[in-house]
C-alpha cells in the first residue's frame, strides 16, 4: 500500500503535535497488540488535522496499525523464507527510491509531451555522436 499526499500531511501534523506533547502514541497490549493515539481531541486537534475526531482515529489506525505493521509482517515473512541476506539490498533500493522521489518532487510536474520530446532529442543526440562504418 502506498502513502498518499493526505497521509504525508497527516504524519507531519501528528509529528508536530507529538513534539508539542498534545498527542502521544501508546501500545495497547491485547491479542494482538495495537497502537493507539492518546491525548485531547479538542478543537485544537480538529483545526490542526482539518478532520473529525473519527477521521483522525481512522487515518491513524490505517497508517500505524495497518500499513506500518503490515510492512513489517511482510518483511518478517520474506526474511523467514529467504533469511536476512537480502535486507541490505532492500534498504539500499528503498533509500534510492526515496531520493529519486524527493528529486522528482523538487523538479515538479512535467507533461508527457515534454518528456517524449526530451527523450527523442536525447536519442537523436546519441545517434549523431555514434561513429559510422565509413569512419
Amino acid at each position: 500500500m502506498k502513502l498518499t499526499e493526505k497521509d504525508k500531511t497527516f504524519l507531519e501534523t501528528l509529528r508536530r503535535l507529538m513534539e508539542w506533547r498534545e498527542l502521544s502514541v501508546e501500545l495497547k497490549p491485547d491479542r494482538p497488540s495495537r497502537m493507539v493515539l492518546r491525548g485531547t481531541y479538542g478543537e485544537k486537534i480538529h483545526r490542526a488535522f482539518r478532520m473529525t475526531r473519527q477521521g483522525v482515529r481512522w487515518r491513524f489506525w490505517r497508517l500505524f496499525n495497518d500499513i506500518y505493521v503490515s510492512a513489517f509482517e511482510t518483511i518478517l515473512f520474506i526474511e523467514k523464507t529467504f533469511g536476512t541476506q537480502l535486507r541490505d539490498h532492500a534498504i539500499r533500493i528503498s533509500k534510492e527510491r526515496w531520493t529519486l522521489r524527493q528529486e522528482a518532487m523538487q523538479v515538479g510536474f512535467t507533461s508527457a509531451d515534454a518528456l517524449q520530446e526530451s527523450e527523442e532529442g536525447s536519442r537523436q543526440e546519441q545517434e549523431g555522436n555514434r561513429p559510422t562504418d565509413g569512419e
